[in-house]
């Protein structure tokens, strides 16, 4: 009897945590109004392409000078809007990290929704390019990914396969390729997912993580300083024809982007843009960072950003005392073990849950603003109390303990956050000035 009870209670054990691993696109209970899943089932697929006779620049031979050409093999995973097809099991997607030096690479599983080559929902969806942080995987950012396809997005992320983060002497590679990948993919999904009936291409938005949002403020048209660390030290002069003033500056620059969303991103402290190139951006810029990150710099990085990008409407969302991994899904278990692993996907003092709810509320707002056309979202993103610690709830006010925020009858915790559940960010916003 006892050993029967024994086996209810672990097969009973082993249900509540299967349970618990829900899918990170499906934020949590205290997550801000618009964060919540969309009405559309979500598939998802992988494309590879190629984007030929590229200069190899960790190829460079610095005896004869040669700098090699190869075809860069670029494989990228779509999420789009899908037909729901019943009991197909979702998605569980599986990919590695670098270990920690001299450890191998780290493994792990992320559970998702996505149905893997669900038949697509025909439409004119915007397409977004999403491009990941250094030695990154796109799976990282399923929160995301899985999220916006759901609310009628077609969300490509691209695998760059970058050498291992460890070894810093590389760096030149993830450096050269990041623009040059995210605007040939672009161009490329622009043109055949249009011909497949699902995008509009004249509604582009770009996202990126990390390295990747280095990627996307460049090829949202910030001209790269052709006399920073980050172009001279490519070998070869090979970037320095993507800088301003360069023969192949367009090139870079992707067409018809209606907004740009950078989480945490580089660039800052390697000089990339001057004031000058971060002006020549020419698309709304929502910039998401800890103001304790001390992997790219805050005050160098996304903080100089939002001061120089005049010429377009910007936010700067803080989390304050937040740090670099604000871009992961939350983390899994296969990566609690050892502290470098764990460090890829948490951060020191936010709840990653928590993280990710508040990013899904305000990027999608931003992006149903400027890529959608939807004048109602503005007031989710302008207007706020810029200190969010700020906002009173009057007791007089309507609504119950989880009621969201209306932003009226004297309510001035921000809009679509819940009663005591707005507090250590602040959100700042300018709009642009004429050229």
């Amino acid at each position: 009897m006892h050993t029967q009870l024994s086996r209810w209670f672990f097969l009973l054990t082993v249900l509540a945590m299967t349970s618990l691993a829900a899918a990170p696109s499906q934020p949590a209970v205290d997550a801000p109004e618009l964060a919540k899943l969309g009405s559309l089932a979500v598939g998802v697929r992988t494309t590879t392409y190629v984007h030929t006779d590229q200069p190899n620049v960790l190829a460079f031979n610095a005896t004869s000078g040669v700098l090699p050409h190869h075809d860069r093999t670029l494989i990228v995973d779509i999420w789009y809007p899908a037909h729901d097809v019943g009991k197909a099991h979702p998605e569980t997607y599986t990919a590695n990290l670098p270990g920690e030096p001299s450890s191998p690479a780290a493994v792990f599983s992320i559970p998702g929704i996505a149905i893997r080559n669900a038949p697509p929902i025909a439409g004119k969806y915007p397409l977004v390019i999403l491009s990941h942080g250094y030695s990154n995987a796109t799976v990282v950012l399923s929160w995301l990914t899985e999220n916006l396809a759901s609310k009628g997005y077609v969300v490509a992320a691209i695998r760059h396969e970058d050498p291992d983060i460890s070894d810093r002497s590389l760096f030149a590679g993830p450096a050269f390729n990041r623009p040059l990948d995210i605007a040939f993919i672009a161009r490329t999904l622009q043109d055949t997912l249009a011909k497949e009936g699902l995008i509009d291409p004249s509604l582009t938005a770009l996202v990126g993580y990390s390295m990747g949002g280095y990627g996307v403020i460049t090829a949202a048209g910030a001209t790269l300083n052709p006399s920073s660390p980050i172009v001279a030290n490519i070998p070869g002069g090979a970037l320095s024809r993507y800088a301003r003033g360069g023969t192949d500056r367009e090139t870079v620059r992707v067409q018809n982007v209606k907004a740009v969303v950078a989480l945490a991103p580089a660039g800052g402290s390697a000089g990339a843009w001057d004031a000058e190139g971060l002006a020549d951006i020419s698309a709304p810029l929502f910039l998401i960072a800890g103001n304790q990150d001390h992997t790219v710099d805050y005050t160098t990085g996304a903080r100089a950003f939002f001061d120089a990008a005049v010429h377009v409407p910007r936010y700067l969302l803080t989390f304050k005392e937040g740090g670099h991994a604000i871009g992961f899904d939350p983390v899994p278990e296969e990566m609690r073990s050892k502290l470098w692993d764990f460090d890829w996907f948490e951060d020191p003092v936010w709840r990653k849950e928590r993280i990710i709810g508040i990013n899904l509320h305000m990027i999608t707002a931003f992006l149903d603003l400027y890529v959608k056309g939807d004048a109602s979202r503005r007031a989710y993103i302008e207007g706020l109390m810029p200190n969010s610690d700020d906002g009173q709830w009057p007791r007089s006010a309507p609504g119950g303990y989880d009621t969201y925020s209306s932003g009226d009858h004297d309510i001035t915790v921000w809009k679509g956050f819940q009663r005591n559940h707005a507090s250590g960010l602040s959100l700042e916003s300018r709009q642009a000035t004429k050229r």
